[in-house]
């Protein structure tokens, strides 16, 4: 269940309240005549069924909420209510696959942007990605995979591709394109001086047998991103978040952008092209794999509501 709170203006509070209770996914209805005070208005609450709140936040903005007033939802983790349970029987499908649209274009424009925060977790990564493939350690480059905050770029431009939102396509294209670059300029900063001080040499990156996967292209390098475009965007776009740990650990962009800029400082010019090759490859797999399951999941929620309008 989702808590809903709407500000309405006296004019539209009405038609608010209509709404909420001829919707069959929607319980505990509340109303606050004139409690807000910036906007002013009234305020309307309600539980919702995730699989009700999709087409809820369209028919309040079709009123004009967004513009005069503000919805706001949160998740409600526990609720003892048999009017809740009702409410979520009564909604049509599985809570874990009801998409919220906004709150997919809201979750995806706020982890896309290029932050202070965002461009440190990658330097960071990458940093560790690259002392993982000196010391031929797959323990620091899953760590690395982990720490690595590119994924919300990239379901950025995916959504913004698919919805047309150019502003979400630009703004991941923009952390991702200063992003990399910058945090492979201090990965090979950090390799110059391991090099200086004699941690790091030529013939200690000959033999990788552990984490040769880096930079290694081939078949298997476009299967995975594009599995772990797929998989990202279904944890995206469900209640699953949780398992986006796991698509980051199976993706090899953070060590293959490190390793390339550790390759290029050792003078090892086909391993750095390799693994550019391999960054390349993810980026492009995990966008167009996120991008299909997108235009499914549209096709899917648009076939649902025709069904429920034809009912």
């Amino acid at each position: 269940m989702l808590h809903m709170r709407v500000i309405a203006s006296a004019d539209q509070s009405d038609a608010v309240l209509d709404l909420l209770l001829a919707e069959p996914g929607a319980t505990h209805v509340t109303v606050l005549p004139g409690a807000a005070v910036q906007p002013a208005g009234d305020v309307v609450e309600a539980a919702v069924a995730r699989e009700a709140a999709d087409d809820l936040l369209g028919r309040l903005c079709e009123l004009g909420i967004d513009r005069t007033g503000g919805v706001t939802l949160e998740a409600i983790d526990t609720s003892l209510s048999d009017a809740a349970d009702a409410a979520v029987e009564a909604a049509p499908g599985d809570p874990q696959d009801a998409i919220i649209w906004d709150e997919v274009v809201a979750r995806t424009g706020e982890e896309s942007r290029l932050s202070v925060s965002y461009q440190a977790f990658l330097t960071i990564a990458c940093l560790l990605a690259a002392i993982g493939a000196i010391t031929d350690s797959p323990v620091t480059v899953v760590g690395a995979m982990v720490l690595g905050p590119e994924f919300g770029p990239l379901a950025a431009v995916a959504v913004g591709l698919v919805l047309r939102r150019g502003d979400l396509v630009r703004r991941g294209a923009i952390a991702l394109a200063a992003g990399f670059p910058l945090a492979m300029a201090v990965t090979a900063i950090g390799s110059v001086v391991l090099d200086a001080v004699g941690l790091l040499s030529t013939a200690g990156l000959a033999d990788l047998s552990q984490v040769a996967f880096i930079y290694e292209v081939g078949p298997f390098s476009l299967i995975v991103a594009l599995l772990a475009g797929a998989a990202g965007m279904l944890a995206l776009t469900s209640a699953k978040s949780a398992s986006l740990v796991g698509v980051f650990i199976s993706v090899t962009t953070v060590p293959a952008a490190a390793f390339a800029s550790v390759a290029l400082v050792e003078g090892r010019y086909a391993q750095a092209m390799q693994s550019a090759l391999q960054l390349a490859v993810n980026l492009v797999g995990i966008v167009i794999a996120a991008a299909v399951v997108l235009l499914l999941a549209r096709s899917r929620s648009e076939r649902g509501g025709r069904k429920l309008s034809a009912g």
